[in-house]
């Protein structure tokens, strides 16, 4: 049967076990304990790591010395597993890594794939390896991955999803999490488009995206709320390089100008400045005559035009989940949280009044 022991409860009771009993197997002790045998083996390593115990092929024994060293004051271990170390995510891990410290816990990082789906092997390396609780970003939309949130779920490990949401198949309360308002973002972006004047206003997108749905969901539905033409142009445009003249990006921005369509929001940055290069060498003017707003905000201030752009809460996110796991660590019958925090729209040069319009 399974307890629901804090941290601190389920190694006090292991020690005082191996104490009873001398050497136990870790399905011995995990079924002594009442937890899983995950939780059992990262409770051993935490045990291990501050001398209390010494960990034996398949178990554990206390430290043979005359006197049981003691304990350290505990120190939370957090694993983070992010499907990127670049781009989006250093700013997530920073604001994690941020409150990490600032409440006594230690991060562990590990860095996977948008396309790894095993993300089971790199939960248990990191509950192996001490982590009480792991912040995650896995795809949501593999069937791998719920069978994998219901392994976790049942390990006693707390978790918190980051800019994802996902529950049990059982139809049970959803995981907790920590996401961006995108279709805030995508809203507020639209209205400012809206409020100079125009009338048809875009949406490019990368189909690679795991944001791409919300963000159009966002878009369509300011559309429609400021009045705006139904039948607004949209495309989608996959990983361009902006340091050279795709003919992609070309036949776009002409479709886009001939449909009448005088503002675009684009997802993401890498896409919206390789549209606004080639406006720039066919000679076609931003804001005068194609309006632009990026959706990221990771380097749309720096180009040249500076890129009007909607920035997700990065490190606000990171600060968010690292907070939700301590306090599940601390306090395992709270309610479950899921924070949704709303994206800032930075505007710059690339957007301006509709020149159809005379706005």
């Amino acid at each position: 049967m399974m307890t629901h022991l804090l941290p601190d409860g389920r190694r006090d009771r292991i020690v005082a076990e191996l104490r009873a009993r001398g050497m136990l197997r870790v399905n011995e002790l995990a079924e002594l304990v009442g937890v899983a045998p995950v939780t059992l083996r990262r409770d051993i390593a935490r045990l291990a790591a501050d001398g209390v115990v010494r960990r034996l092929h398949g178990g554990a024994a206390l430290v043979e010395t005359t006197e049981q060293p003691a304990m350290k004051s505990p120190t939370m271990r957090v694993g983070m597993l992010v499907p990127s170390l670049d781009f989006y995510w250093p700013e997530v891990i920073r604001g994690a890594q941020d409150v990490a410290e600032e409440r006594g816990a230690i991060l562990m990082l590990r860095g996977t794939t948008y396309e790894d789906t095993n993300y089971r092997a790199h939960a248990e390396r990191l509950l192996e390896a001490g982590a009480e609780g792991i912040l995650l970003a896995p795809n949501v939309a593999a069937v791998e991955t719920e069978e994998f949130l219901q392994w976790l779920h049942d390990s006693g490990a707390p978790f918190v999803l980051l800019e994802r949401e996902a529950s049990l198949a059982s139809g049970a309360l959803p995981f907790e999490s920590v996401t961006t308002d995108h279709l805030s973002g995508a809203r507020a972006a639209v209205r400012h488009l809206a409020d100079q004047g125009h009338v048809s206003v875009g949406f490019v997108t990368n189909p690679g995206s795991p944001h791409r749905e919300e963000i159009r969901r966002g878009w369509a539905a300011a559309i429609a709320d400021c009045g705006l033409r139904a039948d607004s142009f949209t495309r989608d445009l996959r990983r361009p390089r902006p340091a050279e003249d795709s003919s992609e990006v070309a036949v776009l921005v002409q479709d886009c100008l001939a449909s009448g369509t005088t503002a675009l929001l684009v997802h993401a940055d890498r896409e919206a400045i390789a549209i606004v290069q080639y406006c720039q060498q066919a000679g076609i003017s931003v804001p005068g005559e194609l309006s632009i707003i990026a959706y990221d905000d990771e380097v749309a201030g720096l180009f040249s035009p500076a890129l009007t752009a909607v920035r997700p809460p990065r490190t606000s996110i990171g600060r968010a989940a690292m907070g939700l796991v301590v306090d599940r660590l601390r306090d395992a019958a709270r309610p479950t949280h899921r924070v949704v925090i709303t994206p800032k729209l930075n505007v710059r040069e690339s957007t301006g009044p509709s020149a159809a319009t005379g706005r």
